[in-house]
């Protein structure tokens, strides 16, 4: 599709233009405790893929209100990531200008998560005049949940790619051409910075990141995209339900780590290593099988949501089986010592040994 060529070619020659004049300006990651990368890493992955997006969507798309107030948000969001990137800012700060962006997300939109579907088998279930506060804490969170979950080499940019995919696919499925060509265009650009990430074949030593910038920037496209497919009024893609699901892994990594923080007395926003990305390491896992796992098990979760949602399984089923398996990971997030232990005794031996 030529959408997705210009899409991609667009984030390619970004990255190429971008990335001497991050390198110049010192915008550019540098290792410390928490960060184990060697060397001044261009942290341009989240300014190159907006670009594309933006200059995909003005040749491309119409320009009508929502769309245009998409735009702003999401260079709004990128913004504040450079500035996060470039001089790192306080956490009040992030969420008072992420509040402030979402309010202008609904305004532009006329569009609130209002409706969450039946969730209970009791009917509907209303959010009313709250419906406005419930959105600025889900765009908050989804902004959120994407930068917290950026931990190891592409893992981000798989875990949108997973989630733009699914939607992707439910919006087709359902005949909504708009906003699936935006979900096509955002992962056609995702492809370029996740080659340089990854250092793909070609791309050997010329790593980059995609930066707060990108990680929110992906986090406000997932939940503007989900607003449009399950609250529409007219137009109702896929129930509000089956969104936990195509955000499963970076959503339970998110409220687990926080829960977790909050039991051991700490700010629910100070940096660790407790993801699921660290434990996976912990045990003996290299940063590319960690990387593989999490996808898988990211797929397997989209998985579940979309095919619940094709055949039409009662929304309180589909909410009853994410809460069971989050509690189970919650479990094992909290307990990540004697899962670790318990993995690298039996798991990793036990494929050792296989090779041998």
């Amino acid at each position: 599709m030529i959408i997705a060529i210009f899409a991609f070619i667009s984030s390619y020659l970004a990255i190429l233009a971008i990335k001497p004049v991050a390198v110049r300006a010192g915008l550019v990651d540098l290792p410390n405790q928490r960060k184990k990368h060697v060397g001044a890493i261009p942290l341009i992955g989240g300014v190159s893929i907006f670009i594309a997006v933006f200059s995909t969507a003005l040749v491309f798309f119409p320009l009508e209100k929502a769309l245009l107030t998409y735009l702003a948000c999401a260079g709004a969001i990128v913004l504040l990531g450079v500035i996060d990137d470039y001089r790192e800012l306080g956490v009040r700060v992030r969420l008072f200008v992420q509040t402030i962006i979402a309010l202008v997300m609904i305004w532009g939109a006329e569009n609130t998560i209002s409706e969450l579907g039946n969730l209970f088998a009791l009917g509907n279930v209303s959010l009313g005049y709250f419906g406005v506060v419930f959105t600025v804490v889900a765009v908050v969170a989804a902004i959120n949940a994407f930068n917290m979950i950026d931990g190891i080499d592409g893992l981000a940019g798989s875990m949108s790619l997973v989630t733009f995919t699914s939607i992707f696919i439910l919006m087709v499925f359902n005949g909504d051409t708009q906003w699936s060509l935006l979900a096509l265009v955002i992962m056609s650009t995702m492809l370029p910075y996740l080659a340089f990430n990854l250092g793909l074949r070609g791309h050997q030593n010329k790593k980059i990141f995609m930066g707060d910038a990108g990680s929110m920037f992906v986090g406000l496209s997932v939940i503007w995209l989900l607003m449009q497919a399950t609250q529409a009024p007219n137009n109702k893609v896929f129930n509000p339900v089956t969104a936990l699901w195509i955000i499963a892994v970076p959503l339970m990594d998110m409220v687990a780590i926080i829960i977790r923080r909050i039991r051991k007395g700490q700010s629910p926003f100070k940096p660790d290593r407790d993801h699921l990305h660290h434990v996976f390491m912990r045990i003996g896992f290299s940063s590319r099988r960690a990387l593989v796992s999490i996808v898988m098990f990211s797929i397997f979760l989209a998985g579940i949501g979309i095919v619940g949602d094709i055949l039409g399984v009662s929304e309180w089923i589909m909410l009853a089986g994410f809460i069971f398996i989050f509690m189970g990971y919650l479990y094992c997030l909290i307990h990540a010592w004697k899962v670790a232990r318990f993995l690298r005794k039996y798991v990793v031996r036990k494929s050792k040994r296989k090779k041998s």
